[in-house]
C-alpha cells in the first residue's frame, strides 16, 4: 500500500530514495563539508545505561491496556520488542499517589496504610509486558503524589512514611516478578541545601540496604543540577545517591539544541541522567529528540535519556495529547498512529545495548552542522557510530577511521529522513559500505539521522498497520459488572482521585466503582479544583444525556459531567458541564473553563439524597438547554451554548469513598457533530469543496475553500469518528504537511493523521497530526479562499460553527 506522499509526488518520492542512497556512494552534488571521525576500540568513554521512556506523570499510558488485539499487541511490540521499532531499554514507571500528575492520576497500591492492594492501576501490567517482550529491559519507578497518609499535615513527600510508602511498592514489585533496578524520590521537588530531602535520601538508602533491595539504584533529585552540587558538599548524601537524574538538561519544550556542561556533575563519577527529557509531539517533535539523544552526552557526559512520555495513550482534549513515541487515543476503534519519534530513538536502541562504552573521541559536531557519537561493545570488536544532521543546509561527508581492535568489517547502514513525513522515509536499510584498510567515506544530508554500525536489528523493523479511526457509538453503557483490563472502568480516565472497581454497598449486589482515596493526597499539582473526578468518550458527542446511579456514603457532593472538552496544563481547569447534586438535596447545574472558574447556571433543591441510599443523576443536552433530573425527575433546565460537544464523566465534590453504578451516554437528536454545513466563526462563510482535479483516475484534491452560504452539495459535511468527509472523501491537509500555510483540501479518506481533526471547545478545529488548526488566511472573507492550517490561536478566523 502507497502511502498518500508516494501517491501525489511519485517523483520526489523516488528523488528521495536516490538522496538517501547517494551518500553511500559518497557523491555529493557538490564539494561538501567533512569530519574525519576515528572510532578507536581503545579510546575511553562514559559507561552507556540506556535509551528510555516514562509512563506515568499523568496518566499518558492510561487508554493502551483498553486496546483491543490484536492492535495493544502491535503498539507494545513497536514499544518494547528488541528490533522492531523504539526497543526501548528502560521503562520508567510512576508511582501512583492518587493525584494528578500531569494529564491525569494514577492509582496508589495503598489508598490507606497497610491496605496494600497490588492490583491497582495498570503500570504492572505495562511492565509486565515490557518484560515479556524484553527481558533484559531495565525498571524504574518515581513518585509524583503519594496518599494523604503519607503526609497528612503538609504537602511534601519527604517523610518516613515515604520510604514505608515505596517499601511496600517494592513488595508488589515482588509479587509481580519484577526486580526494580532505580528508584527515585518525589519527581520535580529536590531544591538545593533541603536538609529534610538530603535525610530523606540517606534514610532511603539505608530502608533498601536494611530490606533486601541493596542492588535498587537510588536516582535523585529528578529536577535541575541541585542535587549534583549537593552531593559535591556532602559526601553522606553523595553515598546515598547512586545516579544524578536531571529532567530537560537541554532546556524545556525546545529544539534540544545545546545540553550544557555541569563540570562539577561530572567530576563526581556518578553516572549522569537525563532521567526526564522530551515532552514533544511524536512527530513534529523527533528532530529534538534525535539531537538530545546524541548531545545529552557531547555537552554533559549523561549516560540515558528517557522520554517524556512513553506513548500518547490518553484522550486529545488533555494537554499533551500526543506527546510521545506515538498516539493512541481510540481504543474502541484500536486506531494508532506510530511517531517519527520512534524510529529516531530506534536509530540509537536497536544498534546498541547497556552496558557498551562511549568513545569520546568519536563523539562531537560535525563540520557542517549537527552530531555525532560512537559507542563501542562488551565484546570490544562491534561498534555503532549515530549521526544527525537536523540543521544541516546542505550534504555533507565524515571520513571513518576504525582503529583500536574494532572491527574493520562490513559497516551496515540505517538512516531516517526526519524532514519527510512518510514513514516510509523512516528507518530505512541503506546499502551497506565495506571499509578499505579500516577507511570509509560517507555522505550524510541534511535533516536525517545515520546509524553505522557492525551490528544489525535483532529482527525485522514492525510493519503491522492499525485500522482506521471511527467514533464511539452511541447510546453507551456500562453496568459496571463486568471486569475490564484493569481495576478501572473500560475507558475511563482518572483525572484526580482513583476510581476502581469495587462491590457495590448499602445492599446493592454486583460491582460498583468506588471513588478509594479516602483524604486529600501529597500533591504535584496546583490546580484550585483538585476533586477527583474521571472521564470518558468521543469529543465528538454532542446531544445527549449521561447518567449514573450514586451513592453518598459521607456527606458532600456527586456530579456528572457533560461536553468535557479542553483541559488547562496540569489540571488547573475544565472545559465542561457538571449537574452536582449534595447529600441534602440541594443541586445546580455549572460551567467550567480552562481557570476552573465556576459558574452556575441554574441551581435548586429536591428532597435531601442522605446518606447509603442509591439515587440516579442524569444531565441532558440538547442544543443549548441542559436539563437536570434526580431519580428521574426532571428538576431544572439552563440555557448555555459555550459548549456544544465533548465527553461524559462523573465525579465526587472532594476525597470521599462514594460509589457510582449503571453508567450510560443516551443519544439526543443529532447526538454527534458536526453534520451539514461548516460556517465561518469570522465571516458566516461556508466551507466550500471547489473544483476537483483527476488524480489517480479519481476526483480528488478539490480545495476546501471559503464560500456564500446556499445550501449546494459542495458545503455538506458529516463528521465520523475524527474525520470530516464530503461525498465519501475526507478534509485533508495536502500532502501530510504539518507548516504553517499548508493547503486543506478533499482526498480520498487513508486513516492519516493528516485527515483527523479534533474539535476544540472554544470552536477551532485542530490536525492531529500537526496539532495546528483549520484556519481562513489573513482573516479573508473573499469567496474563493483556499483554507489553511496555521498555529492555534483562538482568532475568528479559526473558529467554525458546527451544528449538532
Amino acid at each position: 500500500m502507497t502511502s498518500v506522499a508516494q501517491r501525489r509526488f511519485p517523483v520526489l518520492a523516488a528523488l528521495a530514495v536516490l538522496l538517501g542512497a547517494l551518500f553511500v556512494l559518497g557523491v555529493p552534488a557538490h564539494a561538501a563539508t567533512s569530519t574525519s571521525i576515528t572510532v578507536d576500540g581503545g579510546g575511553s568513554g562514559r559507561v552507556f545505561d540506556g535509551i528510555g521512556a516514562i509512563s506515568g506523570g499523568g496518566g499518558n499510558s492510561r487508554l493502551l491496556v483498553d486496546y483491543p488485539e490484536p492492535q495493544r499487541g502491535q503498539l507494545l511490540d513497536y514499544l518494547f520488542k528488541p528490533g522492531y521499532g523504539a526497543s526501548l531499554q528502560i521503562l520508567k514507571v510512576e508511582i501512583g499517589g492518587d493525584t494528578n500528575s500531569t494529564d491525569g492520576a494514577e492509582a496508589s497500591h495503598e489508598h490507606a496504610r497497610g491496605a496494600i492492594d497490588c492490583d491497582q492501576g495498570y503500570e504492572w501490567w505495562l511492565a509486565e509486558q515490557a518484560k515479556s517482550r524484553n527481558p533484559a529491559i531495565k525498571l524504574s519507578g518515581l513518585s509524583w503524589g503519594a496518599p494523604g497518609w503519607v503526609n497528612p499535615t503538609a504537602n511534601s513527600f519527604y517523610t518516613a512514611n515515604s520510604i514505608t510508602y515505596l517499601l511496600d511498592w517494592l513488595g508488589c514489585a515482588k509479587q509481580h516478578n519484577l526486580s526494580i533496578d532505580y528508584l527515585g524520590g518525589w519527581n520535580e521537588r529536590y531544591n538545593g541545601g533541603d536538609t529534610t530531602a538530603k535525610t530523606w535520601y540517606e534514610n532511603l538508602r539505608a530502608a533498601l540496604n536494611r530490606n533486601g533491595y541493596g542492588s535498587t539504584k537510588v536516582v535523585a533529585g529528578d529536577n535541575g543540577w541541585a542535587a549534583a552540587d549537593d552531593m559535591g558538599a556532602d559526601p553522606a548524601f553523595r553515598a546515598a545517591v547512586d545516579i544524578v537524574g536531571v529532567h530537560y538538561p537541554c532546556g524545556y519544550n525546545s529544539g534540544f539544541t545545546s545540553c550544557g556542561s555541569i563540570g562539577s556533575a561530572q567530576a563526581l563519577g556518578n553516572p549522569l541522567w537525563a532521567s526526564e527529557n522530551g515532552s514533544e509531539d511524536s512527530n513534529t517533535g523527533a528532530p529534538s529528540v534525535a539531537r538530545a539523544l546524541n548531545r545529552d552526552y557531547i555537552d554533559a557526559r549523561m549516560t540515558s535519556y528517557l522520554n517524556w512520555p512513553i506513548i500518547a495513550a490518553l484522550y486529545p482534549n488533555l494537554y499533551y495529547a500526543t506527546d510521545g513515541m506515538s498516539v493512541a487515543n481510540q481504543p474502541w476503534s484500536g486506531h494508532y498512529d506510530i511517531g517519527k519519534t520512534t524510529w529516531v530513538t530506534a536509530q540509537t536502541t536497536q544498534f546498541t545495548r547497556p552496558g557498551w562504552h562511549y568513545l569520546d573521541s568519536a563523539s562531537g559536531y560535525l563540520a557542517g552542522s549537527g552530531s555525532y557519537v560512537s559507542l563501542k561493545s562488551t565484546n570490544n570488536s562491534d561498534y555503532s557510530t549515530v549521526a544527525e544532521t537536523m540543521d544541516a543546509t546542505a550534504a555533507q561527508t565524515a571520513q571513518f577511521t576504525v582503529a583500536g581492535g574494532l572491527s574493520t568489517g562490513v559497516a551496515h547502514v540505517w538512516a531516517t529522513n526526519v524532514r519527510s513525513d512518510n514513514p516510509a522515509d523512516w528507518f530505512v536499510r541503506q546499502p551497506d559500505i565495506t571499509p578499505s584498510g579500516g577507511h570509509y567515506t560517507a555522505t550524510l544530508q541534511p535533516g536525517y539521522v545515520y546509524t553505522f554500525s557492525t551490528t544489525t536489528p535483532a529482527g525485522p523493523k514492525g510493519a503491522a498497520t492499525a485500522p482506521p479511526a471511527g467514533s464511539l457509538a452511541l447510546p453507551y453503557s456500562d453496568s459496571l459488572d463486568t471486569p475490564a483490563a484493569t481495576t478501572s472502568p473500560r475507558y475511563f480516565a482518572d483525572m484526580n482521585g482513583a476510581f476502581a472497581r469495587t462491590g457495590c454497598a448499602a445492599g446493592r449486589s454486583g460491582s460498583c466503582v468506588q471513588q478509594m482515596a479516602p483524604a486529600t493526597p501529597v500533591r504535584w499539582t496546583d490546580e484550585p479544583h483538585n476533586a477527583p473526578y474521571t472521564i470518558m468518550g468521543d469529543a465528538s458527542w454532542a446531544n445527549y444525556t449521561v447518567s449514573t446511579d450514586a451513592l453518598l456514603r459521607q456527606a458532600g457532593t456527586v456530579e456528572v459531567l457533560g461536553r468535557v472538552m479542553q483541559q488547562g496544563q496540569n489540571n488547573n481547569g475544565l472545559d465542561a458541564y457538571h449537574l452536582r447534586v449534595t447529600d441534602t438535596g440541594a443541586w445546580s447545574i455549572v460551567r467550567t473553563d480552562q481557570k476552573w472558574t465556576t459558574t452556575t447556571l441554574r441551581s435548586g433543591a429536591v428532597n435531601a439524597l442522605g446518606l447509603n441510599t442509591w439515587h440516579t443523576i442524569a444531565l441532558g443536552m440538547q442544543g443549548s438547554t441542559l436539563t437536570a433530573s434526580v431519580d428521574g425527575k426532571v428538576v431544572g433546565s439552563a440555557t448555555d451554548a459555550t459548549f456544544t460537544n465533548g465527553q461524559a464523566g462523573f465525579g465526587v465534590g472532594g476525597y470521599q469513598t462514594d460509589q457510582f453504578d449503571n453508567f450510560a451516554v443516551a443519544p439526543g437528536e443529532n447526538a454527534v457533530a458536526p453534520s451539514g454545513a461548516i460556517a465561518s466563526g469570522l465571516s458566516g462563510k461556508c466551507v466550500n469543496v471547489g473544483q476537483t482535479r483527476l488524480v489517480n483516475a479519481a476526483d480528488e484534491g478539490g480545495p476546501a475553500q471559503l464560500y456564500d452560504c446556499d445550501g449546494r452539495a459542495a458545503q455538506g459535511w458529516i463528521w465520523a469518528g475524527g474525520t470530516l468527509t464530503h461525498n465519501g472523501m475526507c478534509l485533508d491537509v495536502a500532502g501530510a504537511g504539518t507548516a504553517n500555510g499548508t493547503s486543506v483540501e478533499v482526498w480520498e479518506c487513508n486513516g492519516g493523521a493528516n485527515q483527523q481533526w479534533q474539535p476544540q471547545s472554544d470552536g477551532t478545529l485542530r490536525s492531529v497530526q500537526s496539532g495546528r488548526c483549520l484556519d481562513d488566511p489573513n482573516w479573508s472573507t473573499t469567496n474563493g479562499t483556499q483554507l489553511t492550517i496555521y498555529d492555534c490561536n483562538g482568532g475568528a478566523n479559526q473558529k467554525w460553527n458546527l451544528p449538532g
